[in-house]
């Protein structure tokens, strides 16, 4: 395996030695530079060019979340694992949304932290199975809310009535089916297609499939 350049960011002196020299003493890694802050974070990385950067999330002024996503925007090579000492799924999200390869809690041990090293240096996204769980979670929620979004516009009366246009029914039958004016219903159709946006029935039908609605009624 090629040497892993690392760059440590913390603004713990003490952290910063303790895992310098863990790092030092294994045969793949080189640690090259240490920063104390995301700005000089961001200014080592472009000097040093590191392969992985250990950045801990909580530092003085800009976050290391800041600073990651400066650096991938600038250096996308460039693999970014976040330290922190609390788990919390709001800095996990943010830290994920920012390019971050993998989240680690500080306390994990030695052997876990130079696996997890490795792994990122071949580029492997790392994420536990608890974290993973959370993440998909998240991802479902996120889905749910766009899906639901996209009929904010919409009556209950016109879901129905897109729903059943979906179903490819004529408006006689859609009338039929809600006990409604085959004139009401034209108007409702109307009202959706400039709503949704779109411009006939066909491409109603597509949008209500792509965005779930029957989920939503």
């Amino acid at each position: 395996m090629n040497t892993q350049r690392i760059m440590i960011v913390d603004d713990h002196e003490v952290v910063r030695v303790g895992l310098k020299t863990l790092l030092n003493h294994q045969p793949n890694f080189e640690v090259v530079a240490e920063a104390r802050s995301a700005n000089e974070a961001i200014e080592k990385a472009e000097t040093h060019r590191p392969d992985v950067i250990l950045m801990d999330i909580r530092l003085p002024g800009a976050s290391g979340i800041d600073a990651c996503q400066a650096i991938k925007k600038a250096h996308p090579e460039m693999k970014v694992i976040m330290l922190t000492s609390y788990e919390e799924d709001e800095i996990l999200f943010s830290a994920i949304r920012a390019g971050a390869e993998t989240y680690l809690l500080k306390q994990i041990d030695s052997k876990s932290l130079i696996q997890a090293i490795e792994a990122v240096g071949r580029g492997e996204a790392l994420l536990d199975p608890g974290v993973t769980k959370r993440v998909l979670a998240e991802v479902r929620r996120a889905k749910r809310e766009e899906e639901a979004a996209a009929f904010a516009d919409l009556t209950a009366q016109e879901m129905q009535v897109l729903n059943l246009v979906s179903e490819g029914k004529t408006n006689r039958e859609i009338a039929q089916a809600l006990y409604l004016g085959e004139g009401t219903v034209r108007n409702y159709v109307s009202n959706i297609l400039s709503k949704l946006g779109v411009s006939n029935r066909a491409e109603a039908a597509a949008y209500a499939v792509q965005h779930s609605l029957k989920d939503y009624l």
